[in-house]
């Protein structure tokens, strides 16, 4: 699903960030764009960073997740 219209970025391509090392909402906004524009997008984003931390930690029990 689209998540940041303005800059074509999906929620797959949000989680794979997050997954590969941007995990504050710069990074992504450096990385893909995401809140740079109109910022619709910035709350989605957030969750969707958020919910991925998440996953991380559980799938990885000795990692902190944000």
């Amino acid at each position: 699903m689209y998540v940041c219209l303005c800059n074509a970025v999906t929620d797959s391509q949000i989680r794979h960030a997050v997954e590969e090392g941007a995990t504050r909402m710069c990074d992504l906004r450096a990385e893909l764009g995401v809140a740079a524009e109109c910022g619709k997008c910035a709350c989605c984003a957030n969750q969707l960073r958020k919910e991925t931390l998440v996953q991380m930690g559980a799938n990885h029990p000795g990692r902190a997740a944000a």
